[in-house]
């Protein structure tokens, strides 16, 4: 289970060899697969080509796909010009991007990926595969710190007893209500003092099923240089995760217990 790669196939390299060392045979993609990254189609391509893959979409498909963008809007703009370099920033990162996979002829194959996936495993558990929560490719998601009540009504009629998740970029193993909300965390682009790729292991046998986390290094320095070498138009905001200073969150192990605090 992998999400957030985010154009990044030197991590996702990393991810896929680990992977094929533990047996890995059955790739599910969970969104967010090619935008704000420097190589979008080669990316595209490695996980088209992965084996028995499953892809959903996320957020950053539909900012390609159509004319929705993340914040801030033209409305916002227009009531605070100071907000004009990075209204313009972010579309450049997207038209740079979009414009990549329609040379290459994948736009077409971004937009016939479906929203979610449901898994049944052999021992009878339902997976529900979502990018942020059931039903939507965006908002808060599933994080360790988010309320419990407002996490359960995202997840409340999930219909399902596990649902995995991206889109957060922060690793989470949490029970609410009797559903486990798991989040995968990224590939690429992490928000945490660890900038390991993350990615998650579903064991299952008609016996039972395990949830692994599991964090990969890489060559960040070569990613750094293929960021400088490719023209993006976002290129510094690119690399700021790769130095470090997105860093928003300390990196724990999922489902482990708050630290108590004097």
């Amino acid at each position: 289970m992998i999400s957030d790669i985010h154009g990044n196939r030197h991590a996702l390299e990393a991810v896929v060899a680990d992977g094929t060392s533990e047996g890995i045979d059955r790739w599910c993609v969970l969104g967010d697969l090619v935008a704000i990254g420097p190589d979008p189609v080669r990316t595209i391509e490695m996980i088209a080509n992965l084996a028995r893959v499953e892809i959903i979409t996320g957020n950053t498909e539909r900012y390609l796909l159509t004319e929705d963008r993340p914040p801030p809007h033209p409305e916002e703009v227009a009531a605070d010009p100071k907000l004009l370099p990075l209204y313009a920033a972010i579309q450049r990162s997207f038209a740079w991007t979009a414009g990549a996979l329609s040379a290459h002829g994948w736009a077409e194959c971004l937009d016939s990926l479906d929203l979610d996936m449901r898994i049944q495993l052999p021992d009878g558990t339902r997976v529900l595969c979502v990018h942020a929560s059931p039903g939507k490719d965006d908002g808060a998601g599933i994080t360790p710190h988010r309320d419990e009540e407002e996490l359960g009504r995202d997840l409340a009629g999930a219909d399902a007893d596990v649902v995995l998740a991206g889109h957060t970029h922060q690793p989470t193993d949490r029970t609410i209500g009797g559903i486990r909300a798991v989040n995968l965390g990224s590939v690429s682009n992490p928000i945490t003092d660890d900038l390991r790729a993350s990615y998650v292991v579903l064991h299952t046998d008609r016996h039972g099923h395990g949830i692994e986390h599991r964090r990969v290094d890489y060559d960040r320095d070569a990613f750094l240089a293929a960021v400088a070498r490719s023209g993006h138009p976002a290129s510094d905001y690119i690399a700021s995760f790769q130095r470090g200073e997105q860093y928003r969150y300390p990196a724990r192990r999922p489902g482990a217990p708050e630290l108590a605090r004097a």
